[in-house]
């Protein structure tokens, strides 16, 4: 956490397109973190780009305007001649007029785990970092769909986490990220920014990340907290929207991952037939010796983000996971999903 002489202003944006009650439900836990000046103000302030809501968001907005000095309301008109795709133009929007170099990025759906987010998400700014990507959970509601958004939420964690702390950065997610406000507008000079409507987190450390400049916070303070679609048609398209932008990762990022991938489809594709063909008892101990490796390094992250209620469901979500990476295949590797909202 970064002490209060080394704080510098925040500008905190988040992009909302019909998203009164959201809006209504999460932004005072934001307009009330704990990142004052040595006076006690707030030392930040709390970018809202209404991007040509048609719902109540605009009321929402200014009701909570009269209570908070550092909420900044920007409404983006409908019908307006737009340079680049869906999110990407809202939140270029917002950064156009955040007053801070130090940015933290959010959505309107997502509630900050404590008063302590903004302070935890920036101190690594304060140590040089450029990119910070933190964590974003879901509520458990109950129900198979829930439990394996959880538990998928938590695996691409693992990943995108030890990526980074070796060396290899290739993406964070727009629900908890920081970042300085020139690297992001570097990132958005490159040709593949506008290649998707949203992706803006992924993109960022695809294109700017490296081992020097980005920072993982795992605290659990510095959490965001949202609720998980409530239905596979809905998550389904959430999901095509987010594996969109993998195609543009790093061709080594992209070789790495689809090894990983594809070498886990495929133990699991031959395990079943060669238990009926070879010595069932020699192949069920390696089996055995690899999931308890899996299972244990998986065990370890779901206590680390608080999500222990998961542990007796790897077997299954193991499997399932190859099921995923079938069914979601071509928009990993070649299709767009051309809408944010």
């Amino acid at each position: 956490m970064v002490p209060i002489e080394e704080r510098q202003p925040v500008s905190i944006i988040i992009c909302a397109k019909n998203e009164a009650t959201n809006l209504k439900k999460n932004l005072p836990a934001i307009l009330k973190q704990r990142y004052n000046n040595e006076a006690g103000l707030p030392l930040y302030e709390v970018i809202v780009v209404n991007d040509a809501s048609t719902d109540d968001t605009e009321q929402v907005l200014s009701a909570l305007e009269l209570q908070y000095d550092h909420l900044w309301d920007i409404v983006i008109p409908q019908g307006i001649t737009r340079d680049l795709q869906g999110k990407k133009f809202a939140l270029n929007k917002g950064i156009s007029y955040a007053n801070n170099s130090w940015l933290l990025l959010t959505d309107a759906d997502c509630a900050p785990a404590s008063d302590q987010w903004l302070a935890l998400m920036t101190g690594p700014l304060s140590k040089g970092k450029e990119i910070v990507a933190g964590y974003g959970g879901y509520r458990a509601t109950g129900g198979i769909l829930n439990a394996f958004i959880r538990w998928e939420t938590l695996h691409t964690f693992l990943q995108y986490s030890t990526y980074s702390l070796a060396g290899r950065p290739y993406m964070g997610v727009g629900r908890n990220m920081a970042c300085t406000k020139d690297i992001i507008e570097r990132a958005a000079v490159d040709d593949i920014w506008n290649k998707v409507p949203s992706g803006d987190d992924d993109l960022l450390v695809a294109i700017a990340g490296n081992a020097n400049n980005t920072a993982i916070v795992a605290d659990k303070n510095a959490f965001t907290i949202t609720d998980g679609k409530n239905n596979f048609r809905e998550w389904m398209a959430q999901k095509r929207r987010h594996l969109s932008t993998g195609k543009y990762y790093r061709e080594e990022t992209k070789w790495l991952l689809g090894l990983y991938g594809g070498s886990h489809a495929l133990l699991w594709l031959c395990f079943f037939p060669l238990l009926a063909l070879y010595q069932w008892k020699a192949l069920l101990v390696v089996m055995s010796i690899r999931c308890v490796v899996y299972w244990f390094i998986w065990f370890v992250t779901a206590i680390k983000i608080r999500e222990q209620r998961l542990l007796f469901l790897f077997p299954l979500f193991d499997i399932g996971w190859m099921v995923y990476n079938f069914a979601f295949f071509p928009y990993i590797t070649w299709k767009n999903k051309k809408n944010w909202k």
